[in-house]
């Protein structure tokens, strides 16, 4: 079945959810649009038929959601089972329809796997817990929020609150993974609360109580927000969702999450290559619920309180955060040139499109990498992918920029 088809059932689906919306409205005096999910196709463990039945049962499951598949998908089989189609034909072609669809407002949000985000966008991953069967946000999963360990933490906890929020829950709980930093963490948020950005600390279910949260928390899901690393958050959501099957098979839960950053306006969803269809299912749901929570402007409300509350940007240490207008403008100038200059003031050359990845760069050199390609007139770009840092390059580039990574000491 190849793009034509595709398109067609594409139309008869959009017609089908114009007159179902209108029909809906007449019934209940309310005209809302039904938040449209993209789901790729390609890139699981499975096979893309186990990814299908998880988009077939989110669609059950949630009459109120359009669930659109993006990739070489039969649109016939699609329609009898409630799914919409938009053609690709490989994976960089379903990953390219579903950042236009996206930027386009035709999806509200899409699940994917695979997916390289920028620095400073991680994803907050829900769960439901073995103890007591609470959902529970993890923040965060994939992605990193930075290059600091205790600065990415506040930012995860940031994320986690917004992510939460976006879900219905008016005023979450937060607690803190006991790994190293937590109390410098629980610390700088216990700051940002005394000046005006309430955190609504849990409380540990073990005798001594406290915000910092050991595994006992983990399993019964005390606070709503776990705060943690994003390695740990990687292995929690792996734990959680497949400790039943043996590790190959995730089964529960509803993956790992949005990516959540300043300033980051599309709402996609991660799953694993070893995601099973219930949590495929599960992924749908969550994006249809952040969408209809409106999750960019959460997360936009919330970084605005944090940064009125003293939170600092990238670089500079707590309490120093510039005031003022012109202070805001001679911030600006300087982060905008640094990142035309790069680390070493290496100005960037001509941007082009960047699509391959070079992974096995240490998160602690990725912006020195990126700035040693660009001294040899390699354009590239930092990123986080879902087995860790990246740098991104133009297709045509990479042998020659693996080149200078490995004589560079890089790679």
């Amino acid at each position: 079945m190849g793009r034509d088809a595709g398109a067609r059932a594409n139309g008869m689906t959009a017609v089908a959810d114009l007159f179902r919306e209108m029909a809906e409205g007449l019934e209940t005096g309310r005209f809302v649009r039904r938040p449209r999910v993209g789901l790729t196709v390609l890139g699981s463990e499975h096979g893309p038929e186990e990814i299908v039945r998880g988009a077939e049962l989110a669609a059950r499951a949630n009459a109120d959601v359009q669930v659109v598949l993006v990739g070489p998908a039969d649109p016939d089989n699609a329609r009898g089972r409630g799914l919409a189609v938009v053609w690709a034909d490989d994976e960089a072609g379903q990953y390219a329809r579903m950042e236009e669809l996206l930027d386009s407002g035709e999806l509200d949000a899409c699940v994917t796997m695979h997916y390289a985000f920028p620095i400073g966008v991680s994803t907050v991953g829900r769960v439901v817990t073995p103890g007591r069967g609470r959902e529970m946000f993890i923040a965060t999963t994939t992605g990193t929020s930075g290059t600091d360990r205790v600065e990415n933490m506040v930012k995860n906890a940031v994320y986690g609150i917004a992510a939460a929020k976006a879900c219905g829950v008016s005023r979450p709980s937060v607690g803190i993974l006991n790994v190293d930093g937590a109390r410098q963490v629980e610390r700088a948020l216990r700051k940002l609360d005394g000046n005006g950005y309430a955190v609504r600390f849990a409380e540990s279910a073990r005798a001594d109580g406290g915000a910092v949260m050991r595994g006992n928390d983990l399993l019964m899901g005390v606070p709503d927000v776990m705060v943690c690393d994003t390695l740990t958050g990687n292995l929690l959501m792996k734990v959680f969702s497949s400790f039943t099957t043996g590790g190959d098979y995730e089964a529960s839960g509803y993956g790992y999450g949005p990516g959540v950053g300043e300033g980051y306006g599309r709402i996609i969803m991660i799953l694993s290559r070893a995601s099973g269809a219930p949590v495929v299912a599960g992924a749908i749901r969550y994006a249809a619920d952040l969408a209809r929570g409106d999750l960019k402007g959460v997360a936009e409300a919330e970084f605005a309180a944090a940064r009125r509350a003293g939170w600092p940007r990238p670089g500079e240490a707590a309490g120093q955060q510039a005031t003022g207008r012109q202070a805001a403008v001679e911030q600006a100038a300087v982060e905008a040139e640094a990142s035309r200059l790069g680390s070493a003031g290496i100005a960037s050359p001509a941007a082009k499109v960047v699509t391959h990845e070079i992974p096995g760069v240490d998160i602690l050199q990725l912006e020195d990498a990126v700035t040693a390609l660009w001294a040899a007139a390699i354009y590239a770009e930092s990123g986080m992918g879902c087995t860790g840092p990246i740098v991104m390059v133009a297709q045509e580039d990479t042998e020659a920029a693996m080149r200078v990574l490995r004589e560079r000491g890089y790679l």
